[in-house]
């Protein structure tokens, strides 16, 4: 028998509206996410312009251009070019990779458990990958993975700590909602404490305070290079295949039962869904540490503005959490410059009383 947690249980999906409504529907949440897409285009301009040296508009337009187009207009500053090319645009675009992907993982996630309050490192990911950047970091172990072994040992973790809730999760029977959600939350406790014990164990002040700060999550460290475009191919494939799954991921939010009616089975489905969530979620963690509260927070905020239809939630959690995620970073890097706070922090400020106001609302007489 399946269990359930009714008190924080996704809620249904509608029945379908008249074809009149669903085209209105439609068109509206058409123009949202238009207008959404609008506002990335405009966030990732502020992103690149506004930093400890700003750089006028007109001059990230004519860089941008004249780096992707070959076009040459009037001369700009090469300190400016540099800022624009070599250090802003990569971070921007990690920001929007990052943000996309950790939301649409927490949308496929709160569907795939059943409830609301799940995010990508439920399932103990984020402590798998935290556990590998601590033995690079404190040890110096580099797996022969040379420059990139922060972020393979961080990946190989995550794969790691994944199989792990897998294997457990199957070992009791066929993996239901509650067991994934009690083994990752086990796997991902001991995974932390397992961090924590490197930490000590290496007696290293400098190699803590660089745990700490990649535990915390950073855009930093971007670059262009082999890391970020994986990154970028992994979150626009995963987009596509969760945009492709909607229809199962509405039934399975609903219930199991729902599911089997419609010739879905729960178990191979969610199977299939981890497997997609722990490689997206591996790859971000391996390129900016551990962020937390975006896939909890932007799955809530995309159901609001478009309706529980994942064939809708899940572009509009990809748009709102690259948005999100840049003006966190934003305001990371100006509110103490010339230092910088771990982006972590800023959506830590934000996600934690969001939190809150969802448990009140799932026990209002508490």
């Amino acid at each position: 028998m399946t269990l359930t947690i009714p008190a924080v249980t996704a809620a249904p999906t509608p029945t379908a509206p008249d074809p009149l409504g669903r085209r209105r529907r439609q068109r509206r949440n058409t123009a949202i996410l238009g207008t959404l897409a609008g506002l990335l285009v405009l966030s990732a301009v502020v992103g690149v312009a506004i930093g400890p040296v700003t750089v006028a508009p007109g001059d990230v337009v004519r860089i941008l251009t004249g780096h992707l187009f070959g076009w040459s207009g009037d001369s700009v500053d090469a300190a400016a070019d540099a800022i624009v090319w070599e250090v802003r645009l990569p971070r921007v675009l990690l920001g929007i990779g990052v943000g996309a992907g950790l939301a649409v993982c927490g949308a496929a996630l709160q569907a795939m458990v059943r409830n609301m309050l799940a995010d990508p490192y439920l399932l103990g990911i984020n402590s798998g990958a935290s556990s590998g950047a601590a033995v690079t970091i404190l040890f110096g172990i580099t797996l022969g993975l040379g420059e990139h072994a922060l972020a393979g040992s961080a990946f190989l973790g995550a794969l790691a700590a994944s199989v792990l809730v897998f294997v457990v999760a199957r070992a009791a029977g066929r993996i239901t909602s509650v067991r994934l959600l009690l083994t990752g939350v086990a796997v991902g406790y001991a995974l932390s404490a397992v961090t924590s014990f490197l930490v000590f164990a290496s007696g290293s002040a400098e190699g803590a305070r660089s745990v700490m700060f990649w535990l915390l999550g950073s855009l930093a460290l971007a670059q262009w290079g082999g890391p970020l475009a994986a990154l970028v191919v992994v979150v626009l494939l995963t987009v596509v295949v969760l945009s492709l799954w909607s229809g199962r991921l509405d039934a399975l939010a609903v219930g199991d039962e729902t599911a089997l009616a419609l010739g879905i089975a729960p178990t191979r489905f969610r199977t299939q869904l981890l497997v997609v969530v722990a490689l997206c979620v591996g790859v971000i963690v391996a390129a900016s540490g551990g962020i937390g509260f975006v896939g909890l927070v932007v799955p809530h905020l995309a159901r609001r503005l478009v309706g529980a239809a994942h064939a809708w939630a899940i572009p509009a959690s990809a748009l709102l959490g690259a948005i999100f995620l840049l003006w966190a970073d934003l305001l990371a890097r100006m509110l103490l410059q010339p230092r910088e706070l771990p982006v972590g922090i800023i959506a830590a400020l934000v996600g934690a009383p969001f939190l809150l106001f969802l448990i009140r609302r799932l026990h209002p007489s508490s």
